[in-house]
């Protein structure tokens, strides 16, 4: 009887084009548990060490949810796992040029390491860094899985679209992706962090799961960069029940990767690779 006391007393305060407006306004400062934090005076959890004012991006994503942005080149992203199951599930383009994206085979291939971790670089097909890791606390990652589909999650749960309560990693970057002017047709494989899988001496998958709450994982921008993310259960996730909790992203103004940086210069194809994006980035006055 009390939420139908609850709905009606909300229509009768929306009846009037007056009412719905005045209504909209007095939630304006209602905060939700998972929702876009500016400007950077009202962002909670601000990480340690940063200013405010460099803030370009600050959001608690739901789980499930999902998010994205265009950021500057040099732009530090860190992403959070406060409650230890979140799993955020990441495509990045070339701002400049979206149809340069995240190639994970190259990603792997290119630093001779199939496993992301501190200093793993995020390439393109082109043989360009699109962002580098620069910082991980979580070590529990995944470049080999597909993210989930509609149809795999209808026969797991009972329904996979996006409005419904177990939606399927695809469909929610569908959505991001549509946001940034780009269709099905420009997602590639993505990357997952806080959800680690191993192979096994026999070729399969090892399911390690999270490394617990409050880990984080730091990118940096290497180019002008597009990202779109989705926080929903990894397709190797366990758990008998949909499972997944709020992702927090944080992102300020920092620099980007250069030769001093003990990454650049760990392999002579990862040195190949920034100096490749650092041409391209000269070629078009971006310094």
């Amino acid at each position: 009887m009390a939420s139908e006391n609850t709905g009606i007393g909300r229509q009768a305060g929306t009846r009037t084009l007056a009412q719905a407006r005045d209504d909209a306004r007095a939630r304006g400062g209602s905060p939700a548990d998972a929702m876009p934090y500016l400007p950077p005076s009202t962002t909670p959890h601000l990480p340690a060490g940063v200013d405010r004012d460099a803030l370009v991006w600050a959001e608690t994503v739901a789980g499930p949810g999902y998010t994205h942005a265009t950021v500057a080149r040099g732009t530090r992203i860190r992403l959070t796992d406060p409650d230890g199951h979140a799993c955020a599930q990441v495509l990045l383009y070339d701002a400049l040029a979206p149809h340069s994206r995240l190639n994970v085979a190259d990603t792997q291939k290119i630093p001779w390491q199939a496993y992301l971790g501190a200093g793993h670089p995020l390439l393109s097909g082109d043989g360009r860094v699109l962002a580098t890791v620069v910082a991980d606390s979580s070590g529990r990652h995944d470049a080999f899985c597909p993210v989930t589909a509609r149809a795999t999650n209808e026969r797991r749960y009972g329904a996979g679209d996006a409005a419904s309560a177990t939606p399927a990693s695809r469909e929610l970057l569908l959505l991001a992706a549509a946001k940034e002017g780009l269709d099905a047709r420009d997602l590639p494989p993505a990357v997952s962090f806080f959800a680690g899988v191993r192979v096994a001496p026999d070729g399969s998958f090892s399911w390690l799961g999270s490394a617990g709450p409050g880990t984080a994982v730091d990118l940096v921008a290497e180019v002008p960069l597009t990202i779109l993310l989705a926080n929903a259960p990894h397709a190797l996730d366990p758990a008998p029940v949909y499972t997944v909790t709020p992702l927090r992203v944080h992102a300020w103004r920092s620099t980007p990767s250069g030769p001093d940086d003990p990454w650049w210069s760990a392999t002579p194809e990862r040195t190949r690779a920034y100096l490749n994006t650092e041409q391209y980035l000269a070629a078009r006055g971006i310094a």
